[in-house]
């Protein structure tokens, strides 16, 4: 019963679940995403000089940069395109019916902004571990400046993971399976494992796959409290702008982050300290987006 609300996302997802169409949709939405995706950087490739562009390219790949950064975040939109015209030939369903009904995605979004927008001001009076104090990574007023910028864009970004996995994802499978353990689980691991990054992290990168696959459970579980993606993506939200605006690792994904931690992903001398850290942020951020939703 907990979940009876997964049905106003499941229900538009029932006329066209049939299997075959969900992995040939996958296909489709990666495919398209990756020849919009050679489009998009080739673009910018002609428009930068021939001599800017190895720089920006580097920078692209770290996220050392505001710009690299701010690059990447658009590249995300590409994710909602590839989406919106699968779901359109293939299912037969419009992009918006990912999101659920308009009055409560609304109404459940302002709740959990709320009680995650007041969870973020009581993480900032309380001070973190002695070992990850962060450092000043770039000027105020640039930082402040740049945000009218790297909001929208990271909006972006999270509205498009969110739109595939708990939307595009999890609907397709729970108008399939009955069981919660198929359609919150196999999305929730695709996300891990897609967090499994080597060569950022090393040794550490089954830490984050960890982080991202519990993210994704509860993100999955609010989507299905709530029957809409509102929760799931303010939840999305004040995860990235903690970790890409606020304050990053030292060594990726920097280029917009105010304070950087003194560390870098691949640190295996930390872990003990970050990764409850992270998990236990997660797991308080997700249980104040629950009582959120029971008003």
């Amino acid at each position: 019963m907990r979940y009876k609300a997964q049905k106003y996302l499941a229900d538009p997802a029932r006329p066209a679940s049939e299997l075959w169409r969900f992995v040939l949709g996958l296909a489709l939405v990666t495919a398209c995403y990756l020849v919009l995706g050679y489009s998009y950087f080739t673009l910018l490739a002609e428009v930068v000089t021939p001599t800017e562009w190895p720089l920006l390219a580097v920078e692209i790949d770290k996220g050392s940069s505001a710009r690299g950064m701010l690059t990447v975040l658009a590249s995300f939109g590409l994710i909602i395109i590839s989406l919106a015209l699968v779901m359109s030939q293939l299912h037969g369903r419009t992009l918006s019916t990912l999101f659920g009904e308009g009055w409560r995605f609304a109404v459940n979004g302002l709740h959990v902004a709320t009680a995650l927008t007041g969870f973020a001001a009581i993480l900032w009076l309380v001070p973190e571990p002695t070992l990850l104090t962060p450092f000043h990574n770039i000027d105020y007023l640039r930082w402040l400046a740049l945000l009218p910028l790297s909001i929208p864009l990271l909006f972006i970004q999270v509205t498009a993971e969110e739109l595939l996995f708990r939307g595009y994802m999890q609907s397709q499978l729970a108008a399939r399976f009955k069981s919660p353990l198929i359609w919150l689980v196999l999305p929730s691991l695709v996300f891990g494992a897609l967090h499994y990054d080597t060569q950022t992290a090393g040794e550490n990168a089954w830490a984050l796959a960890l982080s991202a696959t519990f993210f994704g459970l509860i993100a999955a579980d609010l989507t299905a409290r709530s029957g809409t993606l509102a929760p799931a993506i303010a939840l999305h939200f004040f995860v990235n702008f903690t970790a890409l605006i606020y304050v990053s690792p030292g060594n990726i994904n920097y280029g917009l982050a105010l304070y950087t931690y003194p560390f870098e992903l691949s640190d295996t001398s930390l872990r003990a300290v970050w990764l409850p850290y992270d998990l236990m942020i997660l797991l308080v951020a997700w249980l104040a987006a629950r009582l959120a939703l029971r008003r």
